[in-house]
């Protein structure tokens, strides 16, 4: 296992206990997720802790995230979130350096996270999904995972979807007409999954 791997692992297991008691997550369909091969999970935001929570709900395989460059210049943290598999991206830029970086470690058959939206949800509601995920996953040929998150009557919800693979997504041939189409489909994707944990906790 190579030091970030080891990392990454280390501090999942050392934080899951802290989350869980402070979040109380409930999670849905965490074992959706291949043992092997490369995924992009798709999520919408509405906190910091979004990717841990995320992370925590894998106990198997890590995931790896973007964040904003900001958070690198510190050095601890820096020294932190290299140290787990993320990677800065400057969000008001063309970060083509980031891309690529996302892009290899798809190739090598591992896991990403990012958030649709591109932004924090300040209020919980969904934003108007950007078109990065489905765009990296058409040019990596990679399926991806709609995971949505939701606060409800104190606790978290994290529900995680099955696979959507590119015909899923509504891929023929790429271009900008099928990339919002395809980021369409996967914010549907957690607006239905928001709705069943919606109605599931009002029914218990």
């Amino acid at each position: 296992m190579g030091y970030k791997r080891w990392m990454f692992t280390s501090i999942k297991y050392l934080v899951t206990p802290i989350f869980k008691l402070i979040y109380r997550t409930k999670y849905i369909n965490a074992h959706n997720v291949p043992k092997e091969g490369a995924y992009i999970f798709a999520g919408n935001h509405i906190s910091s802790v979004d990717p841990i929570i995320m992370a925590i709900g894998q106990r198997h395989r890590n995931i790896h995230f973007m964040a904003k460059s900001e958070l690198f210049k510190n050095p601890v943290l820096r020294w932190f979130f290299l140290s787990i598999g993320a990677f800065p991206v400057d969000r008001g830029n063309s970060d083509k350096g980031a891309v690529k970086h996302f892009e290899q470690i798809l190739d090598d058959g591992e896991l990403m996270g990012i958030f649709i939206e591109g932004t924090r949800s300040k209020t919980g509601e969904f934003l108007k999904p950007k078109s990065g995920a489905a765009l990296i996953a058409y040019d990596t040929k990679t399926p991806v995972i709609p995971v949505c998150q939701t606060k409800i009557n104190g606790r978290r919800v994290c529900h995680f979807g099955e696979p959507m693979s590119l015909k899923d997504l509504g891929f023929e041939n790429g271009g900008a007409r099928e990339y919002r189409e395809a980021s369409r489909r996967i914010m549907d994707k957690l607006k239905e999954f928001r709705e069943q944990d919606i109605n599931e906790s009002n029914r218990s």
